[in-house]
């Protein structure tokens, strides 16, 4: 492979590191989703990935598989992009669809309920409230008061000094930020309808994004140990990684 191909190649991967699983909430190559990618000197990009079973949802398939294809596709030097699904139950269907860069819905005519925007949304929030759940626990073992918390500005938050994990956290919070918070909002912190958190409400309401990190825990577990035993990936996490679910949580 050429240097020129190298640095390309490099250029992909760090695209489909901001394509996530929509329920999990975590990169497909940090989920090893990715399993072929070759890229030729006419600016073709062609993906392969798979996916824990044979029978996994078809519509989180195409989403991910649709962001797989935006994401690499806005690259600039990039001039075509082919994205395929393998072993899967609607593999045929998925990837004609991928090829002729139909929609959900043209793809699956009367079989798909909706388009995807909304199954995104749902979980673009689910992410936020997991993201925000994490930043929130992470301030108060710094021992930031609940009060502080809630009433906290944007600008404070972005200016709160953190030690290198804490910055990562508070990253991929404000990534999230603006699905539920307006652009002209204030506060760091709001629920998932733009509303203020109060401080007395602020143990059940960790106490609540607890339920859902711990739901994406077990399946991130669940996904990891699956797609281990189906493809036999050495050094992979197993079944045995659900005990690894956060502290503090439930």
């Amino acid at each position: 492979m050429s240097l020129d191909q190298t640095g390309r190649e490099a250029d992909v991967r760090r695209a489909l590191d901001r394509v996530t699983d929509p329920e999990l909430d975590e990169p497909v190559t940090d989920l090893r989703f990715i399993d072929r990618l070759t890229v030729d000197d006419d600016g073709g990009v062609a993906i392969g990935f798979r996916l824990p079973t044979y029978w996994c949802a078809a519509n989180f398939a195409f989403l991910m598989a649709d962001d797989m294809r935006r994401e690499v596709g806005a690259l600039p030097w990039v001039r075509r992009v082919q994205v395929t699904l393998g072993e899967h139950m609607y593999a045929d269907k998925i990837n004609h669809g991928l090829a002729h860069g139909l929609s959900f819905q043209d793809t699956f005519g009367n079989e798909a309920s909706a388009e995807l925007h909304e199954l995104r949304q749902t979980f673009l929030v689910k992410a936020f409230q997991r993201r925000q759940e994490a930043l929130l626990r992470t301030l108060l073992k710094q021992n930031l008061a609940p009060a502080s918390l809630v009433a906290m500005k944007l600008q404070d938050l972005k200016a709160l000094p953190l030690d290198q994990e804490g910055k990562a956290i508070r990253k991929r919070y404000l990534d999230r930020r603006h699905v539920c918070a307006k652009p002209e909002e204030p506060l760091a912190f709001v629920d998932t309808a733009g509303q203020p958190i109060g401080a007395g409400s602020l143990p059940a309401y960790l106490q609540a994004l607890g339920r859902i990190t711990i739901n994406a825990e077990f399946n991130g577990a669940l996904c990891r140990g699956l797609l281990a035993a189906r493809f036999n990936d050495d050094g992979e996490p197993s079944l045995a990684d659900f005990a690894r679910m956060p502290s503090g949580a439930a």
